[in-house]
């Protein structure tokens, strides 16, 4: 029998964006504009992304990945504050196995040059996994899109 595991991990992304939080929250909160940075590109190769933005809404993307097996993310929305906060729950699954689950939660706080958002995950990340430091990296990937996609 396969030895079954659990790492648990947080990790805090912070970055700095030069538009006001109303627009940094509908980046995240309409699907047009969150498809844009989140589920856009060549690699991964996006095969759907279906998104239903309130409290206890869900979203979900699936990505072929250049190894060749389906990822995806399933999402629900657990608090959403707008231009503010917002909290969801995903699991992440690879080739059919759940790899971690996780809260995260997106804070955005007006500054002086537009907003700082923190973002904020805990995770439970299982056998086969890219780890917390993998997660974090991706996210990382990611709010650096949110920033390019921001800049247009």
């Amino acid at each position: 029998m396969k030895e079954r595991t659990v790492t648990h991990g947080t990790f805090v992304i912070e970055r700095s964006y030069p538009v006001p939080p109303q627009r940094v929250f509908a980046a995240f909160s309409d699907p047009a504009k969150k498809q844009r940075w989140f589920a856009a590109g060549d690699e991964p190769e996006i095969e759907s992304f279906e998104m239903d933005f309130r409290v206890g809404g869900t979203e979900r993307k699936r990505f072929k990945v250049k190894l060749g097996f389906v990822c995806e993310n399933k999402t629900i929305y657990q608090d959403i504050v707008p231009n503010s906060r917002i909290i969801f729950v995903y699991t992440m699954s690879a080739a059919g196995h759940v790899m971690s689950s996780s809260q995260a939660t997106v804070e955005l706080l007006p500054s002086e040059k537009g907003t700082d958002l923190i973002f904020t995950e805990q995770g439970a990340f299982f056998e086969n996994s890219d780890g917390p430091q993998g997660r974090e990296h991706g996210w990382g990937v990611l709010l650096d899109q949110l920033g390019k996609a921001l800049a247009n």
